[in-house]
């Protein structure tokens, strides 16, 4: 117990770090913010008093007060609260290669998808003893660059002829016609040297610079299918830079733009303003009861869609034990347990039998596989929480944890699996809107309540 008490207490003490940053990152924009409108006023030497303090009205209602969460507006969202962006300073860290300063953008709030910058807020409102919520937001997202996109960073799926012939095209168009810095991985710009000399694109050469990716690339473009977005996202542990994912897979939940359209698409994002998906990640702890009163020496696993625990080739049930925060919810006795986010609900979850959830509600899925029993129901529960899932000591075998399908561990009896929601989601673009494209994916994708039409013919009321 004292293991797991220290592994919530470093779960916390990430969380309060993420805030602290995003916080910090808030006051150095401010402060650009301010100096910068400083400047203008001081170029502006024919304005008069009133325009003056105009402008001073204006810069206070843009650098408005910081809150507990970080956020920089009441109804916005600074690029450096999602992406970690790169401060000049006398000693700067190298970088990869000859690439500019990172662009920064702004979120909102959209009102049903609407572009024009208007927006509701959330309240609630207490008048006589009684709570009612006056108004509600669509919560569309919308991101709006502050400064022109640079670097693009191309994910591509493996061992398609398609797609490495497209990929050489964009990576081409936006070349000769965007001027944009193109990233690659090293495996693709090995095929892209092969097949034109001309390609001059850059990538990495070790771990090092791949952790220092987030503070260099401005968007991810991926092609390929779910699975390819699920690689993307796995290269960053920290912020993710907005993805936009065309689809060249068998499956695209989460791929809505079209290939054979790259040009228009390409071009609607990078000019902005577009909607896009804050997809939550699970950020998963593996503790070793071997390890007694100290953690596990491993690196947090994040994961986009679920974590999956099940009984590998044991012939005996899965047995486990789990706690939401401090509380007992059951003992799982089945072939394994599948925790998810929202983004995750239409794949493992969905085919356990799990609910069908928007991407951006926020909630955590608690699904079991095959449980032996006729009570045990999926469950949602809110983004908020810590679960704890442990192999009890009298569990007859061991337990196997995979995370988005990969990185499988094995899990004995004593060991837990300490799951939240990451500080850092992953944001995708929309080609209309994050709830259009959500069901546009489960109608075409899984023909969900596709029926013949009754006819008129027959008994009528």
């Amino acid at each position: 117990m004292r293991t797991v008490a220290k592994a919530l207490r470093q779960v916390a003490e990430g969380k309060a770090a993420a805030q602290a940053e995003a916080a910090e990152w808030k006051r150095k924009y401010e402060l650009e913010t301010a100096q910068k409108q400083q400047t203008r006023i001081k170029d502006c030497g024919t304005c008069t008093d009133d325009n003056l303090g105009k402008m001073t009205s204006q810069l206070s209602l843009e650098a408005p007060a910081s809150d507990q969460t970080g956020c920089c507006g009441n109804h916005g969202i600074c690029s450096h609260e999602v992406l970690q962006d790169e401060v000049p300073g006398p000693n700067p860290r190298p970088s990869l290669s000859m690439v500019g300063r990172k662009a920064s953008f702004r979120l909102s709030w959209g009102c049903n998808g609407n572009k024009n910058g208007q927006h509701k807020h959330d309240f609630v409102s207490f008048e006589k003893g009684d709570i009612t919520t006056a108004e509600r937001s669509s919560k569309q997202i919308l991101l709006k660059w502050e400064s022109r996109p640079q670097t693009v960073l191309f994910i591509t799926k493996p061992n398609s002829n398609s797609v490495r012939v497209l990929c050489a095209e964009m990576v081409r168009w936006l070349k000769e016609h965007k001027n944009i810095n193109v990233f690659v991985e090293p495996w693709v710009s090995k095929e892209l040297l092969t097949d034109d000399s001309n390609h001059t694109v850059q990538t990495w050469d070790n771990d090092d610079d791949k952790k220092m990716l987030h503070k260099k690339v401005d968007l991810i473009v991926t092609l390929g299918g779910d699975g390819t977005v699920l690689w993307a996202a796995s290269l960053f542990k920290g912020p993710v830079p907005p993805v936009v994912a065309f689809a060249m897979g068998s499956l695209g939940f989460m791929t809505p733009f079209p290939s054979e359209q790259y040009r228009g698409c390409l071009d609607n994002v990078l000019k902005g303003p577009f909607s896009i998906t804050l997809r939550n990640r699970l950020q998963c702890h593996v503790i070793r009861d071997a390890a007694k009163d100290e953690i596990v020496t491993e690196e947090p696993i994040l994961v986009l869609n679920e974590v999956t625990i099940d009984r590998g080739i044991s012939s005996y049930l899965t047995y486990l034990e789990c706690y939401c925060d401090s509380s007992f919810v059951t003992c799982v006795q089945g072939d394994g347990l599948i925790i998810s986010t929202t983004s995750g609900s239409t794949a493992y979850s969905l085919a356990a039998g799990g609910s069908m959830v928007h991407p951006q509600v926020p909630g955590i899925l608690f699904t079991p596989i095959c449980p032996h029993s006729l009570s045990f129901r999926p469950l949602i529960l809110p983004e908020y929480v810590t679960l704890r899932i442990q192999v009890p000591y009298n569990s007859r075998g061991h337990a196997w944890a995979s995370f988005d399908g990969k990185d499988r561990k094995q899990l004995a009896p004593g060991d837990a699996l300490i799951c939240s929601i990451s500080p850092w989601p992953v944001p995708t673009a929309c080609l209309v809107d994050s709830t259009t494209d959500f069901l546009r994916s489960i109608h075409e994708g899984l023909h969900w309540n596709l029926r013949k039409t009754q006819t008129l013919d027959g008994p009528r009321d």
